[in-house]
């Protein structure tokens, strides 16, 4: 049978005090003789008493909770991430009520009208192109947001995520510098900042490196395509285009897939296509030979994230514009990038 939750009523009972005495006490009020307190406090530690966080924060106007906002809360990347925000903000004295998007517009707006109810206290969101009025209602209510893993343009918004455009020039230079030639761009058709910077990057490698532009080259596949049509869709695409001698995925979601497909065509890796994938992955490390990927640096965006809420938190003076943080990836070089020999 679950054991009934206790509540300030009951340590009244259990103490001879009264409600308003525990309250005072519960909450560091009030001129409470000291043996009252070690007796209320006792009782209250001993029952495992949890105040009502939502009723703490009508009444002080602080939940001590956060909500995050992501797009898969179930993913890899963004589940490391949770990880470190949520240490970091127990250690601050704050909880974390989590929502994912799944890159739904709708969905975003319904999870940040729930935590707006559930009176919390700042947010960490992953923007979607169409919440620019919700977030920024949050910020006219005084409360503080920080954006992670993308950015909205021209809006002063905190935000940190990984230096897409850098990671991705870099990335495709290296497949220059190893003879590949005909480099081809897969993916999500999603209306995302840091996917067009990560587009921008591999169009002016190309461009920059003497590369013919080719926007045949350049492939969209739509975010909610099932894993088998997007296999099939992928191989199609590999088989219309056969002078492709490199592709660079812009997601692991769409690196693995890719793998699939290029087994299944029987192709061999580096010999018949090179592969790049933005984001690693522990399959990068283990499918023959090793595929070359961008790492972002989890920790350090979740920890810059939460470290810059918390800073708002605590310093309502805090100037907003100057954190702004795009962050260096690793570049893991592995086989699937081996320099040509012919």
């Amino acid at each position: 049978m679950m054991q009934k939750k206790l509540s300030i009523r009951d340590i009244a009972k259990l103490t001879n005090t009264s409600i308003t005495t525990v309250s005072l006490v519960l909450n560091g009020k009030g001129r409470i003789s000291d043996e009252v307190k070690k007796r209320i406090l006792d009782v209250a530690s001993k029952n495992g008493y949890e105040p009502n966080r939502m009723a703490v924060g009508l009444r002080t106007g602080v939940s001590k909770v956060i909500g995050l906002i992501v797009e898969s809360i179930g993913g890899p990347f963004f589940g490391a991430m949770a990880k470190v925000i949520e240490h970091e903000a127990e250690q601050a004295g704050y909880g974390i009520i989590y929502g994912s998007t799944n890159n739904n517009i709708q969905k975003g707006k319904d999870i940040i009208k729930m935590l707006s109810n559930q009176l919390v206290d700042g947010y960490i969101i992953t923007p979607i192109k169409g919440l620019e009025k919700d977030i920024q209602k949050l910020i006219d209510n005084n409360k503080p947001v920080v954006l992670i893993d993308g950015y909205f343009p021209g809006l002063d918004i905190a935000h940190v995520l990984v230096d897409n455009y850098s990671s991705v020039y870099n990335a495709t230079e290296h497949l220059v510098r190893s003879d590949y030639k005909n480099i081809a761009f897969i993916t999500p058709d999603l209306d995302l900042i840091q996917l067009h910077d990560r587009m921008k990057g591999y169009k002016d490698a190309i461009k920059n490196n003497g590369l013919k532009a080719d926007s045949k080259l350049i492939f969209k596949l739509p975010f909610d395509t099932e894993k088998k049509e997007a296999v099939d869709a992928v191989k199609t695409f590999i088989t219309q285009h056969k002078k492709i001698d490199a592709i660079f995925f812009a997601t692991n979601y769409l690196g693995t897939i890719g793998l699939q497909s290029i087994s299944e065509l029987k192709l061999e890796i580096p010999s018949d296509l090179a592969v790049i994938s933005f984001d690693d992955n522990e399959l990068f490390e283990l499918f023959p030979p090793g595929i070359t990927a961008i790492k972002q640096p989890t920790y350090d965006i979740a920890k810059s994230a939460i470290d810059a809420l918390l800073l708002q938190l605590n310093n309502s003076d805090t100037d907003i514009a100057a954190i702004q943080h795009q962050i260096p990836s690793n570049f893991i070089e592995r086989g699937s990038t081996k320099r040509r020999t012919s």
